[in-house]
């Protein structure tokens, strides 16, 4: 089943975000074959990093959330907000 979840930075949190990227993209790898569409939300102006959306297939809700709460982001305390949503692709077909 695929699922969206959507986190959402804490404010002033970039530093935090920089520092565990490289450990949450080698999180995200060890996935590579259930990711429909992931990547980070961006300001107004396109440029800063404000939190991540990821789509992603997995067995069950309770997958999902172990996904989450083991991101390197989500345990170096980045994310003000997550909310995972169930989610059905329409297009592209």
């Amino acid at each position: 089943m695929l699922f969206a979840i959507y986190c959402r930075d804490k404010k002033d949190h970039s530093q935090i975000r920089l520092d565990n990227r490289p450990a949450h993209v080698e999180y995200l790898k060890q996935f590579a074959g259930q990711h429909v569409c992931t990547g980070p939300l961006l300001a107004e102006d396109g440029q800063g990093m404000i939190g991540s959306l990821l789509v992603m297939e997995f067995a069950d809700r309770a997958a999902a959330e172990d996904f989450a709460k083991n991101d390197p982001y989500a345990r170096a305390g980045l994310f003000d907000s997550v909310a995972i949503t169930p989610f059905r692709k329409v297009f592209p077909q």
